[in-house]
């Protein structure tokens, strides 16, 4: 919660357009409604209701067409930014440390080009736009 408007404020000034959830439900609900490009998700987000592993389980049951249309950022005090092991281990396309959270825009450019390179003739041959 600490860090939600930051966040938000950075990347709207950065041209994304951003939804906060407030608690589980309606992250899920807008999860579900396929509105969404990128999902950062912090490890603490709604810990009264466990709102972090309600979130995980719902991009792990994704279809795997629609869970390589998402890409999911882990938000995390303890791992490395851009650490690609950390990342894979978590079941995420990236690790951002929140101590890098200043560097967000730039972190998630990076990385968001990284993964539409990796896609390039999958979604070519799908004629899908890249994210």
């Amino acid at each position: 919660e600490q860090y939600r408007e930051n966040i938000a404020r950075r990347l709207a000034e950065q041209n994304y357009q951003v939804f906060v959830a407030e608690e589980t439900r309606q992250a899920v609900e807008t999860m579900r409604s396929n509105q969404l490009q990128v999902v950062l998700l912090e490890a603490q987000f709604d810990s009264a209701e466990q709102g972090a592993a309600f979130v995980v389980r719902e991009i792990n049951v994704l279809r795997a067409a629609h869970r390589r249309r998402l890409f999911f950022v882990l938000l995390s005090t303890s791992l490395r930014t851009m650490d690609a092991h950390a990342a894979f281990l978590n079941n995420v396309n990236a690790v951002v440390n929140l101590a890098d959270i200043e560097q967000l825009p730039e972190i998630l450019d990076i990385t968001l080009r990284e993964f539409n390179e990796l896609y390039k003739d999958f979604n070519g041959a799908l004629s899908l736009a890249p994210l």
